[in-house]
């Protein structure tokens, strides 16, 4: 009986004793736990911190879990000084970010959305002038902005509204407005028209190719520029098979400038014989006044599309 006495009287105050409870009106993190035991609000933040953030961009939504992010969060500190604050105090959540998962994930959300602007292009001829391809604007994400943008999220718990994707517009490098030179020479009418993007720039005859060796049609680019050429004679042509080299001089049939195409053997070059300008009348090239071909010369550069058109 006496050991049951002692007994009684060592359980009876534990039995009594009332549980710890947080103090009301506190919050951990914007997250209400007053009135809660300590495990209880445990549980409260818990869920409320290991909510996914919610993302968006346009007509997309998706989800994303702070562990994926490598998101922690010291629920257990907090809860401790929850404990022993005093009513309506709002305890600080601290949240730590592993930011390189941070990055990491940034990082493929831009190859997920991003894309290279689109830089126009000639693709032909409308009207005697350039026709371009359009050109479109990229778009980029902003890496830094949105990783600061995520860590806010997650430090955040009570809160956590709908994060909008940061992008960026890439403005394409080459417009129309800003294309440069393009050369447009009209077969028919021994024409040639060079235009700085779509803006008519001068216009100069020329002689073309005769029937027998006409200049070829199709869309081109100089290749290559030469001041003072030498004459090479073309391999294989049955009406230059006996001729010679011809160094630079006022004798040398291309004149003092050769802007060669990527057609083969084809180019636009000066000529001493200024008669036949008007005329069909080359082996395939394009003559011009040696000093019109002089200009041309500087106003152009290697890439500059040429146009080679029937009328």
């Amino acid at each position: 009986m006496f050991v049951a006495v002692v007994s009684l009287g060592v359980a009876a105050p534990d039995a009594a004793r009332k549980p710890v409870v947080i103090a009301p009106g506190v919050t951990i993190g914007g997250v209400p736990v007053g009135g809660k035991m300590s495990e209880a609000a445990r549980t409260r933040v818990e869920a409320a911190f290991g909510r996914p953030l919610r993302l968006q961009f346009r007509d997309k939504r998706w989800r994303i879990s702070p562990r994926y992010l490598g998101a922690n969060a010291g629920i257990d500190s907090a809860v401790a000084r929850a404990l022993l604050a005093p009513p309506h105090t709002q305890v600080r959540l601290q949240v730590s970010s592993a930011q390189p998962r941070i990055r990491r994930y940034v990082n493929r959300l831009d190859r997920l959305f991003s894309y290279e602007p689109v830089n126009t292009q000639v693709v032909g001829v409308t009207g005697g002038r350039p026709q371009f391809t359009e050109a479109k604007t990229g778009l980029t994400v902003e890496k830094d902005g949105m990783a600061k943008a995520i860590t806010r999220a997650l430090a955040s718990t009570n809160r956590r509204r709908p994060i909008e994707l940061i992008v960026s517009t890439v403005e394409p490098q080459v417009t129309p407005a800003n294309y440069g030179p393009v050369v447009i020479i009209h077969r028919g009418s021994n024409r040639l028209s060079l235009f700085d993007g779509p803006t008519l720039v001068r216009r100069f005859g020329v002689a073309t190719g005769s029937s027998e060796y006409p200049t070829p049609l199709g869309n081109y680019s100089i290749a290559t520029k030469q001041m003072n050429p030498w004459w090479i004679p073309p391999p294989d042509s049955e009406w230059a098979k006996d001729a010679k080299p011809i160094p630079p001089g006022p004798g040398n049939p291309l004149g003092t400038r050769w802007m060669g195409l990527t057609a083969p053997l084809v180019g636009i070059h000066g000529t001493p014989d200024a008669a036949s300008i008007g005329y069909s009348a080359s082996h395939g090239c394009v003559r011009m006044r040696v000093p019109e071909a002089e200009w041309l010369f500087e106003q152009v550069n290697v890439g500059t599309p040429v146009l080679i058109v029937p009328a």
